[in-house]
């Protein structure tokens, strides 16, 4: 754990303090750790909603089935190694956009 050297006190405005609570409050953070990332040049995003690791582990698995029925088709030869990339592509670019929008 790193060691607090320097204190500082900040006297903001109602305004000024409500908008932090909202930043840290959309953040997912408390305000003292938010303050230091706004003062780092950090770039915030608002935390994602939690259905979005309900969402990536769906996705995860839909891949994991692609994946197996890809193996199987493979095996017996019943599909063309284009379906095979195409089907994969398209996971990918789902899992792409789904980031993107975290």
């Amino acid at each position: 754990m790193r060691e607090i050297e320097k204190r500082l006190t900040l006297r903001l405005t109602a305004s000024e303090y409500a908008h932090l609570r909202r930043l840290a409050q959309a953040s997912g953070m408390k305000m003292e750790p938010l303050t230091r990332q706004l003062i780092l040049g950090v770039e915030l995003r608002p935390r994602p909603p939690d259905e979005y690791a309900a969402l990536l582990r769906e996705l995860s698995a839909i891949g994991n089935n692609v994946n197996q029925i890809a193996y199987w088709a493979n095996s017996c030869r019943c599909i063309s190694e284009k379906d095979i990339h195409t089907a994969a592509a398209l996971v990918k670019q789902a899992w792409r956009l789904v980031k993107e929008t975290m």
